[in-house]
């Protein structure tokens, strides 16, 4: 028979904590402890009777250790000084006017990936969720977009390395 739930928190919490503050910050591994506790008791019925709960709650620290830093490195950066002013980079009618006009012409697709990849700089993951795709067709339009500015504006690099 299975013990209640509270005195697996009773005989296993401390080594729950340990682990949590052996990877994390103090603040950030008391909120992994109890992320741990709250995943364990709503799969703790599942759990096998022979099962080793130790080493299961260990485990599901670990995994909420790793969510916390996944968490944090999406966390924007501060910095100490802001830039002066905006960049025009990027923003259509500023300047390359021609530029833009030839990305207005790529398929909707391409013009997308190219606009996504090039002027926010979003990763190809979060591409592929917006244009609903994959990774490597996100990847792909964006790849064939290059390719057909390469091929339409006047100012792109393979006509410069074709005069040479």
């Amino acid at each position: 028979m299975k013990k209640p739930f509270e005195t697996i928190v009773e005989l296993h919490g401390i080594t729950v904590l340990r682990v949590c503050r052996s990877l994390l910050d103090i603040h950030d591994a008391d909120d992994a402890w109890s992320e741990t506790f709250l995943a364990a008791i709503r799969a703790y019925p599942k759990l096998p009777e022979t099962a080793n709960v130790e080493a299961w709650l260990v485990t599901i620290a670990r995994r909420k250790a790793i969510d916390i830093h996944r968490a944090a490195k999406r966390n924007p950066l501060p910095v100490e000084e802001l830039p002066e002013a905006p960049t025009a980079l990027g923003i259509p009618g500023i300047k390359d006017t021609e530029l833009w006009e030839t990305v207005g012409h790529l398929p909707e697709k391409q013009r997308q990936a190219i606009t996504f990849r090039y002027v926010i700089g979003m990763p190809y993951a979060e591409i592929a969720a917006i244009l609903g795709g994959t990774v490597e067709a996100a990847r792909r339009a964006s790849a064939d977009g290059l390719k057909n500015l390469r091929k339409t504006y006047p100012g792109s690099v393979q006509e410069e390395q074709d005069h040479e």
